[in-house]
């Protein structure tokens, strides 16, 4: 009997754990391709675009972690339809790098429509880059 509460126990605390975590709808990383390691330390700006005015609001900022990824934008509590934007500020990081750049920033635009996760990465160099959409 002893075994069959603790058990339910771990199962309830466990459950109450994961209500507690926080989930999000949008993550994005950067890949440097010149190096093949991912481009920790940039700073990412999130902004929405105002429906009526078609001016930007800055939502959040946030940095890229040793990974270079950024996991936690938008949480799932809101709804998050509208055409945001993602500027990526490199030119530190370049700069720290000891490496020439042709872009200070790199801006991409991109609609949600729907509940879904999108995931929004870069792959950097210094003269180029590219995006899609990811999982």
């Amino acid at each position: 009997m002893k075994k069959l509460a603790l058990l339910l126990w771990l199962v309830l605390a466990a459950s109450t754990t994961f209500a507690q975590t926080a989930s999000y709808q949008l993550s994005s990383h950067i890949l440097d391709v010149a190096t093949g390691m991912p481009a920790k330390g940039v700073p990412v700006q999130l902004e929405k675009m105002d429906k009526k005015t078609k001016t930007w609001q800055q939502l959040d900022e946030k940095v890229t972690d040793e990974n270079g990824r950024i996991r936690d934008f938008l949480s799932t509590k809101n709804m998050n339809t509208g055409v945001y934007r993602l500027r990526f500020l490199v030119a530190d990081y370049f700069r720290d790098q000891k490496t020439e750049s042709f872009y200070p920033f790199i801006e991409v635009v991109f609609q949600i429509k729907d509940k879904e996760h999108y995931h929004v990465p870069i792959t950097l160099s210094p003269y180029g880059y590219a995006t899609y959409r990811g999982n």
